[in-house]
């Protein structure tokens, strides 16, 4: 398994930016696809966007496609959101996860990390 360790979460306004930063401690993370979902205070855990091994392609949730972009550097094990145009309905603790597979389904990911709070003011 791979231990992930989420920050750069925080609180801003509707219409702000965030950068999310996901470290991984492996010595084979190019072997690894990566994925960011969200979760929000009674709500499923849902998915945001994935990326490849190579970064080479991604995937978007329709609710953030357009505002969001996930990119990665394997060099530095890093996998990275930014967000931008936030909104209130954003609001959600933000986990990075990675497993063997290119997925938009939660249950294709083996390792997650502990999550960063991302709150929306209106």
């Amino acid at each position: 398994q791979v231990q992930l360790v989420e920050s750069g979460g925080g609180l801003v306004q509707a219409g702000g930016s965030l950068r999310l930063f996901c470290a991984a401690s492996v010595r084979t993370f190019s072997r690894y696809a990566m994925g960011w979902f969200r979760q929000a205070p009674g709500k499923e855990r849902d998915f945001v966007a994935a990326i490849n091994r190579s970064g080479g392609s991604t995937k978007y949730a329709d609710s953030v496609k357009g505002r969001f972009t996930i990119s990665r550097d394997n060099a530095e094990n890093t996998v990275y959101l930014q967000m931008n145009s936030l909104k209130p309905e954003d609001t959600a603790v933000y986990y990075c996860a990675a497993g063997p597979s290119y997925s938009v389904v939660r249950y294709a990911y083996d390792s997650w990390g502990q999550g960063t709070q991302v709150t929306v003011s209106s």
